[in-house]
């Protein structure tokens, strides 16, 4: 490097782990300044609403607009997986993708946001597991769950 008067070390050489240090600090500073953001007073956000979980014990809910709704349906002993709940009417209680979700084996699981005020039906069946040619119970089990969305 060449030394000048006008840096601000003066004529004293800068090594390349000062620079690495000074320019690792700035970057450190940037990031806290960009996450500690808050909103204080009137204008603050609310904190996010927790999600609301069911299972098939359950048959009633409710969720306010903007809230999530996680269904978690298990297999009985000798029955299939229940087949993918869905909602009697989308434009109250839709579904939702959850990235985070992974179901256990005999556990299906269905995600949804309250959309508007309303009541819908959230519906699943499953059917008896029946080994290759033989006999089969002629039956299905049916779940209803009741979701009222508030606003």
């Amino acid at each position: 490097m060449v030394p000048a008067p006008s840096y601000p070390n003066g004529r004293r050489r800068v090594s390349a782990t000062e620079v690495k240090n000074i320019v690792l600090l700035a970057a450190i500073g940037l990031l806290l300044c960009g996450c500690g953001s808050v909103s204080i007073g009137a204008g603050a956000s609310p904190s996010p609403t927790p999600t609301i979980g069911v299972t098939e014990q359950d048959h009633t809910a409710t969720v306010r607009v903007g809230q999530r709704l996680e269904v978690a349906l298990h297999a009985a002993n000798g029955m299939a997986n229940w087949k993918h709940p869905e909602s009697s009417d989308p434009s109250i209680l839709a579904p939702a993708v959850d990235p985070a979700a992974t179901a256990a084996i005999g556990v299906t699981l269905a995600m949804f946001v309250g959309m508007k005020p309303g009541t819908v039906e959230v519906t699943s069946n499953a059917s008896p597991k029946c080994p290759p040619n033989a006999a089969c119970p002629m039956l299905v089990a049916v779940y209803s769950l009741k979701v009222t969305v508030t606003q």
